[in-house]
């Protein structure tokens, strides 16, 4: 069995075709799927995608490229949903800051203020997170550091960053993607041999990141498979025991 702990069904790309996603998917051995909260336009058709579903969970959650879109109030709404397992995916991303220099800390600090308070609210709410990072590791990692509660959380899509590795020891488990597989890999393939074992989650990132041998085609929770493959591969152990690890991780941190 595997769980793919960060797939985004609510993406209007599955809108003719979910049924016929989820159950290839299951047939591969994918048997449950965590849909994180990026876009409040969206969580509440993931909302109802996981009420259609027995075996889809959602999270609520503003991704930093719509931080100026937070609404906690409306964030709070569902959080008590029970079939919300999270919050986020939240966190920081200085990858298209723009260029003035004014608009860039204006932006950054509009970042941390709503990235702050989705921590607060996980912490309130005894939730786990799901952080996006990208070329903020420095200050994501002060933050969580600072704030994070013992729930602990996911940095999604791991980004190979090996001072985010301490945060092992606050709860903080490592999202494998796609990008295992990709030709390119060779930072993360070098420092995922030093993630515990017990700290690893399988996910897909789907519609995005999608993996070798499939890169330009839609992503979809079948290709944990792949990842899966590659993971057990670096980890020199069967196929099956990394599936089992990375399930137990998920049902752990996510109560699934």
């Amino acid at each position: 069995m595997i769980i793919d702990t960060h797939c985004h069904l609510d993406d209007a790309r599955y809108n003719d075709d979910l049924d016929n996603v989820l159950e290839n998917a299951r047939q591969k051995g994918v048997k449950k799927f965590i849909i994180p909260g990026a876009d409040p336009k969206s969580l509440e058709r993931a909302v109802m995608i996981s009420e259609q579903y027995a075996y889809v969970y959602f999270a609520v959650g503003v991704h930093p490229y719509d931080a100026e879109n937070y609404d906690r109030n409306f964030l709070e709404k569902y959080i008590s949903h029970p079939k919300c397992v999270a919050v986020g995916e939240c966190g920081l991303d200085y990858y298209r800051l723009p260029e003035d220099e004014e608009k860039i800390e204006r932006e950054k600090k509009l970042q941390k203020e709503v990235f702050i308070d989705q921590i607060l609210l996980a912490k309130r709410y005894k939730k786990p997170l799901i952080v996006h990072i990208r070329e903020s590791s420095s200050d994501c990692l002060e933050l969580l550091e600072t704030y994070t509660g013992d729930k602990g959380g996911v940095l999604h899509c791991y980004n190979a960053d090996e001072s985010l590795l301490k945060l092992a020891k606050y709860n903080f488990y490592y999202g494998i993607g796609g990008v295992l597989t990709f030709k390119n890999a060779r930072k993360l393939i070098n420092v995922y041999p030093k993630i515990p074992l017990e700290k690893l989650l399988i996910e897909t990132d789907a519609p995005y990141l999608t993996p070798h041998p499939h890169r330009g085609e839609r992503n979809e929770p079948s290709y944990t498979t792949l990842v899966a493959e590659k993971m057990a591969e670096l980890s020199s152990l069967p196929q099956e025991e990394i599936s089992k690890i990375t399930t137990e991780n998920a049902q752990r941190l996510f109560g699934i």
